[in-house]
């Protein structure tokens, strides 16, 4: 049984960083800009700026391809040795998504099976978390939508996070062929307890904005909903306080038909919403870098930096070889069944059915394979 019918690329990829990197305005691609510093006046600061980073993929939810990974890096090396920056903003474009990842597409077309050309991206990827780890600017992670796997990692290596109240959190890996070992499981402990670090880490389950905050991975959240003129936090979610089952209900999604119906109002409002209290957030707390000594910044950031620095630089080497030897196998099948769920109608593999294979001690090959694949529909 084979795979024909699935796509493949064989377009060689530059994982060099010594070609030109520039950025661009058509997607995909990353958005360099800087923007003039204002104060909490409106006043604009006379040559003092806050660099903005964004990954403009929308229509792939602002998934990184690898030209993108190269422009991240560019964009944070830049921002890093301008004498007149004095903070950066990490953000993605749209009101959907502030990045879901790697590019599923390109993962699946090409780096699939080409386990030596997957660890040349690696390299390019941990290149990106330490850019940012390594900033000499503080990093600010404007969350304009949702933040989920890679994009989850790449999140948290920023310094703070002010988040849209429709954005989403978690990982995908497992569930796609994967494993969070991009930073999340580097990350996660330091921001979470130790067994929700675990359940977000394998579970693959969404959390919302408020439930991130109350977990205090995130700093702030606020509405981008305006309906009639009113700002309207996201209508899916319990934000507030009660106890069900023994448990603080808090950030949870709603249940039935009061969640249906709140999607439908989100569904429709989403596409128009208003980053202007993001935004506000987002330079408040500008504001409060550039009304610091620069040195004395760095140095007290750089130093809870290092927390998370020392897991990460202890792991990703390890990680960039595992990650690249995966490609020959569950991420092959992961990453085609996302990729070709247009032409299956599913984005996963037959798990029950991979695991009694394995059980039997099938030979991992292309008929072992197809054998968990969705098959085309007719």
């Amino acid at each position: 049984m084979a795979l024909e019918w699935m796509p493949r690329e064989n377009e060689p990829k530059d994982h060099s960083l010594h070609t030109n990197v520039h950025w661009g305005t058509e997607a995909p691609c990353v958005v360099y800009e800087k923007r003039p510093l204002t104060g909490p006046d409106g006043k604009v600061i006379d040559k003092l700026f806050v660099s903005w980073i964004r990954l403009n993929n929308p229509t792939q939810y602002n998934s990184y391809t690898t030209e993108m990974v190269k422009g991240v890096i560019a964009g944070f090396e830049n921002a890093s040795l301008d004498r007149s920056v004095v903070a950066v903003v990490f953000t993605g474009t749209g009101p959907f998504a502030f990045c879901t990842g790697g590019n599923t597409k390109e993962y699946s077309e090409f780096y699939s099976l080409r386990c030596d050309e997957y660890g040349q991206y690696m390299e390019l990827f941990n290149h990106m978390v330490d850019s940012i780890l390594a900033c000499k600017k503080p990093v600010i992670c404007r969350v304009n939508g949702m933040r989920v796997a890679g994009g989850q990692e790449i999140g948290m290596a920023c310094d703070l996070a002010i988040s849209s109240d429709l954005a989403i959190y978690g990982q995908a890996g497992p569930k796609h062929g994967s494993a969070p070992v991009g930073g999340a499981s580097d990350f996660l402990p330091w921001y979470l307890s130790v067994e929700d670090a675990m359940w977000n880490c394998i579970s693959c389950e969404m959390w919302s904005a408020y439930k991130m905050k109350a977990k205090n991975l995130i700093s702030k959240c606020v509405p981008v909903l305006k309906i009639d003129g009113k700002w309207v936090r996201n209508p899916m979610i319990i934000t507030d306080k009660y106890v069900e089952d023994g448990e603080i209900v808090y950030g949870e999604y709603k249940k039935g038909d009061a969640l249906k119906e709140a999607r439908e109002l989100v569904k429709v409002h989403q596409p128009n919403a208003d980053f202007e209290l993001l935004d506000k957030e987002v330079n408040k707390i500008a504001w409060t870098f550039s009304n610091l000594f620069p040195g004395c910044l760095i140095e007290s950031i750089d130093s809870i930096r290092q927390k998370k620095k020392f897991f990460w630089d202890t792991m990703k080497n390890s990680h960039r070889h595992w990650l690249a030897a995966n490609m020959g196998g569950e991420a092959f099948l992961g990453f085609g069944a996302f990729n070709t769920k247009k032409i299956t109608g599913q984005d996963t593999v037959d798990f029950i059915k991979f695991r009694q294979n394995i059980a039997d001690m099938k030979t991992w090959d292309m008929n072992m394979f197809a054998e968990v694949m969705g098959k085309p529909k007719k």
